[in-house]
């Protein structure tokens, strides 16, 4: 994905939508997730699901959100993706890593976040 998501998120219009699709995401991922025939693929889709609909409704800025967002999408998308599905095999376990570095990276800043917000003892 090339485009720049911060610019595009400027506005309530795109937060909203994209708010409505993390929750659609979420409220439906048992009806799409099971019809595909791998583990890994189904894996995949509930972890990206569930940690999307997580950074739409944090509280981190407009700004993070769209990083947090793109980051997310790109390894799902190099996956299922129109030519993910021609290259899926060659691609599934890069962008399975991809996609546990960068949900460990939010819980890193998470952590970070919570800990400088907590009070000191």
């Amino acid at each position: 994905m090339t485009a720049d998501w911060p610019a595009l998120w400027r506005g309530t219009r795109w937060i909203k939508q994209l708010d409505e699709a993390t929750e659609w995401m979420v409220d439906n991922v048992e009806t799409y997730a099971p019809t595909w025939p791998a583990a890994v693929l189904r894996e995949m889709i509930g972890t990206y699901v569930a940690h999307a609909r997580a950074v739409a409704i944090s509280e981190r800025g407009d700004n993070r959100k769209a990083e947090l967002l793109t980051e997310l999408t790109d390894p799902v998308w190099a996956v299922f993706g129109s030519r993910g599905w021609q290259r899926g095999p060659k691609l599934l376990p890069r962008s399975v890593q991809r996609l546990e570095a960068i949900i460990a990276t939010m819980a890193a800043e998470t952590d970070q976040q919570l800990a400088a917000a907590a009070p000191a003892l």
